[in-house]
């Protein structure tokens, strides 16, 4: 069983060695104050579609981005990204510290994102720091600028 673990590792990363770009997707989690799953995908060698699907407040959102990424500081395999996209939540109020006990909030906004990311060489991995402020339009609206986290996917 190890030999084949090993095996499987070794394969993964000669296969994440040999790309001549980073990644074309990742697939991983994320943390911060709303955390949850992410997942990018590049559509050429600068943009990128990314969907996060994380849990708050017991409720969701899913959130889909557009992002533009260019080399960060001159270092290979360094990004840095911006872009925007929207999000559909479902919150319950009972769990908010704003909301009304017996309202199940639907939301609809519109977000950015400004973030650096590195992906590893020798293991098929990714990390990530990101700010993603967000503003509700429909349902409890208002601006949510706390939506920075840290993610961490595997890359293929």
């Amino acid at each position: 069983m190890k030999r084949i673990v090993l095996s499987f590792v070794f394969i993964l990363c000669m296969f994440s060695l040999s790309k001549a770009q980073d990644y074309n997707t990742g697939v991983g989690l994320r943390g911060g104050f709303a955390s949850g799953l992410t997942v990018k995908h590049f559509l050429t060698q600068k943009s990128a579609f990314e969907g996060i699907l994380d849990s708050r407040w017991r409720g969701f959102d899913v959130t889909l981005l557009y992002e533009i990424h260019n080399q960060a500081f001159d270092v290979d395999r360094l990004r840095w990204y911006f872009g925007g996209g929207g999000h559909v939540g479902f919150w319950n109020g009972k769990y908010t510290p704003w909301g009304d006990e017996g309202i199940n909030y639907i939301v609809i906004g519109v977000d950015g994102i400004l973030g650096i990311e590195y992906s590893f060489s020798v293991i098929p991995i990714n990390i990530g720091l990101d700010w993603k402020p967000a503003f509700n339009l429909v349902g409890y609206s208002g601006f949510w600028p706390d939506g920075g986290a840290i993610s961490i996917r595997f890359i293929f």
